[in-house]
């Protein structure tokens, strides 16, 4: 095997979001790490996650009514010993940001002493939303990467997209360890092998497989789809959270206007100026998410509206561009000036609440293979994500399954050889074509089928189609190279075929999976579970 195409580490990061450099950084003083990034470091969904971290620092706050909250919006499905360890552990994760220099806001109190200035979202009793303005992602990300940049024992790869993991079932071994993984080079247009002692998903969620999605070109489900191709169950894929506000605006299709903006007083109209959310649920504007984006959906479908209005323009301008400079400057930049009228939005897709189950440790069912972050089924969410408790997810699993993988490193013994990358069969591809087309179907059939609402006979459609395109892809694959866009939609269609299984599978209506079919709750539920025919 050549040198230049097989990479050893201790430890393969594949994802460079809050999770994995979290993780990175917590276990780089005890090993020697490795991160892939598809793209540039900065280009996942934590640069752009607006609202903050949730956490309890008010006196008047406690962690049971965090850990309640999170119960109540996760639609009674929420595995109750993931949500307090969360909450738990909330305080200690951004306690460690901070430490690193994360630029949290402050304000001053009543008795003069400096404190975070703490906000409020959807579905919080209390105000424990730290944030750096309205670019916490931001914020969060550049400072992990400046540290990440600076430790010896961390190598970053960027423009690497991990193709399948290594294992010892896939190649007959007597342990069937995952060990590391292939690899696209994209600046070399090769497939490379990185072998490793633990690997760690942290490739963030699926949203790309929706038309419309507040999400970067990345979110693609990579970690999902080779998980499932390896043998690990995955859940509740069928509770994929729709962020009620979107921008609508032809020049910034996935630009997320932060719910923090309804925290602070912004309410919602419809097109001829009235509120509408009081009429859907009494806590209105600050309704969860799943509530607020069915709400928006039913009065543009009843209307035959484009969008409707997000309005914050009766609150001082001052206080507006204080707190939310970063969307005054984006929208301004497009012609709205947000301290005088209403932002055009619509409902997107946001957040994947299922995914590769694992334990409190991101352990999953494959030994030697970990998943943290949005690619990951904790529990935590249950039905329906509750606001900035995602940031916080990565923090607290980060560091879990960092000190998890640094107590079994040294038992691990020598890493088996992997076979280099076999293009013996395969050929460049002279009809590009296939992909684009395909691509667009997909995400326009599950907007279209698999979306806000739902009904079964959508669901037969979109299934129908998915078993299509699933022969159709596995064919190209087959035949041609690999390249970026072949990937991602191999793995989106796998996903796609998950979100259907599981959304078929639950009989109810229940947090962010509504079906016309099935209006009403069971009585008892929990997660909905697959397992590979594979295992």
């Amino acid at each position: 095997m050549h040198a230049d195409t097989d990479h050893l580490c201790d430890v393969l990061v594949i994802g460079s979001g809050a999770a994995g450099l979290t993780l990175a950084l917590k276990l780089a003083d005890h090993a020697k790490v490795l991160v892939l990034a598809k793209g540039p470091l900065k280009e996942g969904s934590t640069y752009y996650a607006q609202g903050g971290i949730a956490a309890v620092f008010d006196e008047t706050d406690t962690i049971d009514s965090h850990v309640d909250d999170t119960l109540v919006a996760g639609g009674g499905i929420c595995e109750v010993e993931a949500v307090r360890f969360t909450a738990s552990h909330a305080k200690a994760a951004l306690e460690w940001l901070i430490s690193l220099g994360v630029p949290f806001d402050k304000e001053e109190g009543a008795d003069g002493e400096s404190r975070y200035h703490l906000t409020r979202e959807g579905g919080h009793s209390h105000r424990r939303i730290l944030h750096a303005a309205d670019a916490t992602g931001r914020a969060v990300q550049v400072t992990l990467v400046e540290q990440v940049r600076r430790h010896p024992n961390i190598t970053l790869l960027e423009a690497h997209n991990a193709v399948d993991l290594l294992t010892g079932r896939k190649f007959g071994l007597a342990s069937d360890r995952c060990f590391g993984a292939y690899v696209w080079n994209r600046n070399k247009a090769r497939v490379e092998t990185v072998r490793a002692k633990a690997v760690v998903l942290a490739t963030g969620g699926a949203s790309k497989v929706y038309q419309y999605t507040s999400n970067p070109d990345v979110a693609s489900g990579d970690g999902i789809a080779m998980a499932w191709r390896a043998g690990c169950r995955v859940a509740n894929m069928e509770f994929n959270q729709f962020h009620p506000t979107c921008l609508y605006h032809p020049q910034a299709r996935n630009f997320l206007v932060t719910e923090a903006l309804r925290g602070e007083g912004a309410v919602l109209r419809r097109p001829d100026g009235s509120r509408f959310m009081d009429q859907y649920h009494d806590m209105g504007e600050l309704a969860p998410r799943d509530v607020v984006a069915r709400a928006i959906d039913h009065e543009m479908k009843k209307l035959g509206a484009d969008c409707v209005y997000l309005d914050i323009s009766h609150k001082a301008p001052d206080f507006v561009t204080k707190h939310f400079p970063t969307i005054y400057e984006k929208l301004k930049g497009l012609g709205i000036d947000i301290t005088q009228e209403p932002i055009p939005v619509v409902p997107a897709a946001h957040y994947t609440c299922g995914g590769v189950m694992t334990d409190l440790n991101g352990q999953t069912d494959l030994p030697g293979l970990y998943a943290i972050g949005e690619v990951a089924y904790t529990g935590l969410h249950g039905a329906n994500r509750m606001a900035s408790n995602s940031l916080l997810e990565c923090l607290v699993f980060g560091n879990a399954a960092a000190q998890q993988i640094q107590g079994e490193l040294a038992s691990l013994d020598e890493l088996p050889m992997a076979p280099p990358w076999d293009e013996s069969k395969v050929t460049d591809s002279d009809e590009e074509v296939v992909i684009a087309h395909n691509w667009h179907e997909l995400r326009l059939f599950m907007w279209d089928y698999v979306g806000i609402v739902r009904t079964n006979k959508r669901l037969e459609r979109a299934m129908h189609r998915i078993e299509l395109l699933k022969q159709e892809i596995h064919d190209y694959y087959a035949n041609f190279r690999v390249s970026n866009n072949l990937l991602e939609l191999r793995n989106l269609v796998q996903v796609a075929e998950l979100i259907v299984r599981c959304a078929m599978d639950r009989k109810e209506s229940r947090g962010l999976h509504y079906n016309l079919d099935y209006p009403n709750q069971l009585p008892d539920a929990g997660p909905t579970v697959l397992r590979p025919d594979n295992v």
